[in-house]
């Protein structure tokens, strides 16, 4: 078993959960603005409206019918450009919008992700190295594609919610829907139907979950294969020596580039994550698959338009995956010396 495994062997579920959590609530208040702009980049390209008097309508749709539209709001011309016309038509607090939405999905499938990501980890690792030592280097590879599918589909429905949330405009002074507000939206249950066809509707807020495995296992696979050899490395220069402050600059550099990196390569099947989970006909949702939408996308706007907000998602990955991973093992390590100390 590897020096990383034995460190993490006395740490019990609950108190990965809780580092895990606690490294989620404080990325998602930093980055969400970054969050905000990239989702209203990868909408505009969907079609949506940005009138001055937009408000979120539920015959909204995408594709070739709003093409036609004409906005009296100029359209978001970068990064930039959306952080200044959402703070100045909206308001400085719309940068946070889908904040709770976010903390929401965020604490907890960040708890389920990273523990379990460890949790995996270790028992490959400690398998390959007895069976199959060739295999150890893919180790994080496939650990954290297990752990993120896992995570994914427990807390998708506020995904999407968080989604719809940051993607439409709300005039300056309305107030915008809550998560559960956004959800019934999605479904629009009718009072006059039967208990049985509103359970039915609740498959709506699955909708784009393909997309959303789709762009998350890669990103995933990604970022910790790239991630644990940097990290291994930057750790190895100070060895035993390492304390608090050298495990909090090795993790959040290496997280910093892995998820910058990740981010990067997967930025196509972020767009079509988004223009998946804001299709509001009901109809066309269910037919969307993630090839279709890709190529839909590439027909609409080419190589530009399958990276439609990279600078803010690049912008706001590799700060994020550095905050939570090295928040979650600089706590890990605090943990570990305690009962290292008691014991």
């Amino acid at each position: 078993m590897s020096s990383q495994a034995h460190s993490d062997a006395q740490l019990t579920i609950v108190e990965r959960a809780l580092s895990a959590a606690g490294a989620a609530f404080i990325s998602a208040v930093i980055v969400n603005p970054l969050d905000v702009a990239k989702t209203r980049l990868q909408a505009q390209a969907a079609g949506v409206p940005y009138h001055d008097v937009y408000q979120i309508h539920p015959s909204f749709q995408t594709n070739t019918v709003l093409n036609n539209i004409k906005c009296t709001t100029p359209a978001y011309k970068g990064t930039i450009d959306v952080l200044y016309k959402v703070t100045r038509q909206e308001g400085f607090t719309r940068l946070w919008r889908g904040t709770n939405a976010s903390l929401a999905l965020a604490m907890p499938s960040v708890g389920i992700y990273m523990p379990c990501y460890d949790i995996f980890r270790n028992f490959m690792e400690e398998y390959t190295t007895q069976n199959s030592p060739d295999l150890t280097p893919y180790v994080p590879l496939v650990a954290g594609s297990l752990a993120r599918s896992l995570a994914c589909i427990s807390c998708y429905p506020v995904e999407l919610a968080r989604t719809r949330m940051q993607a439409f405009r709300v005039t300056q002074g309305a107030k915008p829907p809550g998560v559960w507000k956004t959800l019934l939206g999605v479904i629009n249950p009718d009072k006059g139907t039967s208990i049985l066809q509103n359970l039915h509707r609740y498959r709506f807020w699955w909708t784009g979950l393909g997309a959303q495995l789709s762009r998350d296992v890669p990103y995933s696979a990604i970022c910790w294969s790239t991630l644990e050899p940097i990290r291994k490395k930057l750790l190895g220069f100070v060895g035993e020596e390492a304390n608090a402050t050298t495990v909090l600059g090795a993790n959040f550099s290496a997280g910093f580039i892995a998820g910058t990196l990740a981010s990067a390569a997967t930025c196509p099947l972020d767009v079509a994550k988004t223009r998946r989970q804001i299709e509001k006909d009901p109809e066309r949702a269910l037919k969307m698959t993630t090839r279709t939408t890709l190529l839909e996308i590439w027909r609409d706007g080419g190589l530009r338009g399958l990276f439609t907000g990279i600078a803010p998602r690049v912008g706001r990955a590799g700060p994020s995956v550095g905050i939570v991973v090295s928040f979650y093992e600089v706590v890990k390590y605090a943990l570990n010396d305690r009962h290292s100390t008691s014991s």
